[in-house]
């Protein structure tokens, strides 16, 4: 008897731990928010707002989503919603599935299962995990993009080394340069991955949580090395089409010799007796 009302004691004393699932999802290039900042938002900057059938929904302007303690059904039917608000949707959204836990006596930061602990879920704390999130999925949507145009761009060094020139036309390498300035702008003025967001200016307390978790997804050190690679695609492309460039003025500048010589030529036998 003694012992059993003991160990109600001891579970009574126990802090509650609750898990929340977290989906994130990167379903376009930007996202609308204006029309969702009309609606009863439960906190802005990053905006948060209650999702229908239950759960917290943290969208970001630049096409991410995070949704806490929300069913399968109800995560489609919103993001289904979101579908008009969409600019450059994606065929296929990225996703990451985490696991939450919600434990008074538990540190803040990601245990060896890759669930994030919180001391409490304040709508706060709630915005700077999805936070946190967005920026993992936007870096590792970036990371695969840029593979990608690694693998374009290395035959066309291989190219320049095995025969002296490009072999691709000056508008393809144009489009690349596109494609390069389009991410850095994405990355800097939008994501912002390398900032801290406005949510710890106005919250300073939440700075050591940012900070652990950030530093947990690697989120500056991942935004440096797309940076770089970037630079990298972008001086390797330059050079490409300012040979090229330079391959087709002296084109142009031959054309031009033949065209005099032709002249030339024409001049000096219109002189020729008889002519």
């Amino acid at each position: 008897m003694g012992e059993t009302m003991l160990a109600e004691r001891t579970a009574a004393a126990a802090p509650r731990v609750q898990t929340i699932p977290v989906q994130a999802f990167l379903v376009a290039d930007r996202l609308d928010t204006r029309p969702l900042e009309r609606k009863s938002a439960l906190a802005a900057a990053p905006l948060a707002i209650a999702v229908e059938g239950g759960g917290t929904a943290v969208v970001f302007r630049y096409g991410a989503v995070v949704l806490f303690e929300c069913a399968d059904a109800a995560a489609k039917k919103f993001l289904a919603a979101l579908d008009t608000l969409l600019i450059d949707k994606f065929p296929e959204p990225d996703r990451e599935d985490v696991q939450l836990i919600i434990r008074p006596d538990g540190d803040q930061l990601v245990d060896a299962a890759g669930r994030i602990v919180l001391r409490d879920r304040t709508i706060e704390r709630l915005q700077l995990v999805a936070d946190v999130l967005a920026k993992n999925l936007v870096l590792s949507h970036y990371e695969t993009r840029l593979a990608a145009i690694f693998d374009r761009i290395e035959p066309l060094a291989a190219t320049l080394r095995r025969k002296g020139r490009a072999g691709v036309p000056g508008k393809v390498l144009l489009q690349h340069i596109g494609t390069v300035l389009l991410m850095q702008q994405r990355m800097v003025g939008r994501v912002e991955t390398g900032e801290s967001p406005e949510l710890v200016w106005e919250h300073p307390e939440l700075d050591r949580l940012y900070m652990r978790l950030a530093e947990e997804y690697e989120l500056r050190e991942r935004g440096r090395a797309i940076d770089r690679k970037l630079e990298i695609v972008s001086r390797t492309v330059e050079t490409l089409l300012s040979l090229e460039q330079t391959r087709s003025s002296l084109r142009v500048e031959w054309y031009i010799v033949a065209l005099i010589i032709a002249e030339l030529a024409l001049a000096a036998y219109s002189l020729l007796p008889g002519h």
